[in-house]
């Protein structure tokens, strides 16, 4: 009996812990990290405020276990899908397209979270700015990565520079992300797509840049 009440109180307290960090990485997308206290949690939530610390302890926790749960999110609507398709151009594609879709539809009211945190804590050192980095940093070496990948395969010239297009296609992505949130304006969800296209095909070889299909054809799928 000791041991199923002891269950019990582990499987409430992860649906909390769920329940929480649910709405910390909603309020941080648009607010920051520095927009979450446990004392606003448990009102906002109708929880303990000593339940809440129970779980985290302090600020810096919450902040750390809210970009942790980030990255996770982030992984399932942008990274996983590319885990569809074999190395290659359409694996750069599929990786740039579900990033405009995260940002576009929304999965964080503040569309992406660590473009938010990223602005936030990048002049400010400690254990949550060392947390934005090496998630920022892990995004980045995945791009590249995926670039690697494609030129190995055959799909990309074998002089590509792959940290500098990768540094390129991120920065259309991010600014899609930028214009659609501070202007209400999707239509740099398209421009991306037009610029991301464009420096993809200037890189294929051979007929690999067929994946990337048009930008009429793009807007009618």
């Amino acid at each position: 009996m000791s041991g199923t009440r002891t269950d019990g109180r582990v499987e409430r307290g992860r649906r909390t812990r769920r329940l929480v960090l649910g709405r910390t990485m909603e309020i941080a997308s648009v607010e920051g990290l520095e927009g979450l206290s446990l004392g606003r949690i448990a009102t906002e939530l109708g929880l303990s405020k000593s339940g809440v610390f129970a779980l985290f302890g302090s600020k810096e926790e919450l902040q750390l276990a809210t970009i942790r749960a980030a990255r996770a999110v982030f992984a399932e609507h942008v990274v996983r899908p590319t885990e569809e398709v074999p190395p290659g151009l359409e694996q750069v594609w599929r990786l740039c397209q579900g990033y405009l879709a995260y940002s576009r539809e929304r999965v964080f009211p503040g569309g992406c979270f660590f473009f938010t945190v990223s602005a936030e804590f990048s002049a400010r050192p400690g254990p949550v700015h060392d947390a934005v980095a090496s998630a920022r940093a892990e995004w980045l070496g995945f791009v590249e990565d995926t670039i690697e990948q494609a030129r190995a395969a055959g799909a990309l010239r074998s002089g590509v520079a792959a940290r500098q297009l990768a540094f390129e296609l991120v920065a259309l992505l991010e600014m899609a992300n930028v214009q659609s949130v501070l202007f209400g304006d999707s239509s740099g969800y398209e421009a991306a797509e037009s610029g991301i296209r464009a420096r993809l095909r200037a890189e294929a070889r051979g007929r690999a840049a067929a994946v990337l299909g048009t930008a009429g054809a793009d807007a009618d799928a």
